[in-house]
């Protein structure tokens, strides 16, 4: 990588970015129009500091995984982010490899849905991006780092979510995201980050290991879904995954019915959420 060419970019692109474009609240006086450093970390799942040196260009070789991410963050076209793999001296991501990039269409689509909580994650169910009132629903994402943003790892060694389960439907989640992640290792056999992943998950996890030996079949399916909320109490949603066509990306939208009670608590919890996101 070209010392500095990497950062120059990244600092570029970071500058052109709005809040608003982002899908950040706004809040304050802002000397630029563009992201701060701070929210680009947060976008991109990686530390203010390490978003800093690479600026400054005293961090050099940053892992596909945090090009990516920061390609990402950014909103960057096809070719963008082509051209910042290359400045950080990789190769652009292959189709063996499972992708994680948002394509315009998409952004656009989360762009709309300003209101209802989503959550976008690869075909290795890793978050890639949650729009703020899902963060207000879920609870904040923005500061998960490695293996905490994927959604597997965290159901079978991470701490409780807020979604309640019965033990069925948690044999449910558990054999659907096993045999998805499956399907994922045979589309994409030469991607690392995944063969990483379900080597940690077999050797970390006994439950993990018996569903993924045992060759447990199963689909992540729409469902309806009750969050205990820390604020507003129960919250029972349908949750709907939507699967984008030619690049495995898994799209989850929460959705109240209208005049409901639950709808009314979402609709707080999304207010309450979205304040504390801003101070």
């Amino acid at each position: 990588m070209a010392a500095g060419e990497f950062g120059r970019a990244v600092r570029r692109w970071r500058d052109r970015v709005s809040p608003e474009a982002a899908g950040l609240p706004v809040g304050g006086r802002r000397r630029a129009p563009g992201l701060r450093r701070e929210e680009l970390a947060g976008l991109a799942g990686i530390s203010v500091d390490y978003v800093t040196r690479l600026e400054q260009g005293r961090a050099a070789h940053p892992s596909a995984q945090v090009v990516e991410a920061l390609a990402r963050a950014l909103r960057l076209s096809s070719t963008e982010r082509a051209h910042l793999f290359r400045l950080a001296g990789l190769a652009p991501p292959g189709s063996d490899t499972a992708p994680g990039f948002l394509t315009p269409s998409v952004q656009r689509l989360l762009d709309r849905l300003t209101g209802t909580p989503v959550v976008v994650h690869d075909a290795l169910w890793t978050l890639l991006v949650a729009n703020p009132p899902y963060a207000a629903l879920m609870g904040d994402p923005s500061m998960w780092r490695g293996n905490e943003r994927n959604a597997v790892w965290r159901t079978f060694l991470g701490p409780p979510s807020r979604v309640r389960h019965t033990p069925e439907s948690r044999r449910a989640l558990e054999v659907a995201l096993v045999a998805d992640l499956r399907s994922a290792a045979a589309r994409y056999p030469a991607d690392q980050r995944l063969q990483r992943l379900v080597a940690e998950l077999r050797a970390q996890s006994e439950r993990f290991a018996e569903l993924w030996d045992s060759g447990a079949v199963g689909r992540h399916e729409a469902a309806r879904k009750t969050v205990d909320h820390p604020h507003v109490g129960p919250v029972t949603l349908d949750c709907d995954v939507l699967t984008v066509a030619g690049s495995d990306l898994r799209i989850m939208v929460y959705t109240a019915e209208p005049g409901t009670e639950d709808a009314e608590r979402l609709e707080l919890a999304t207010v309450l959420g979205t304040q504390t996101l801003v101070e």
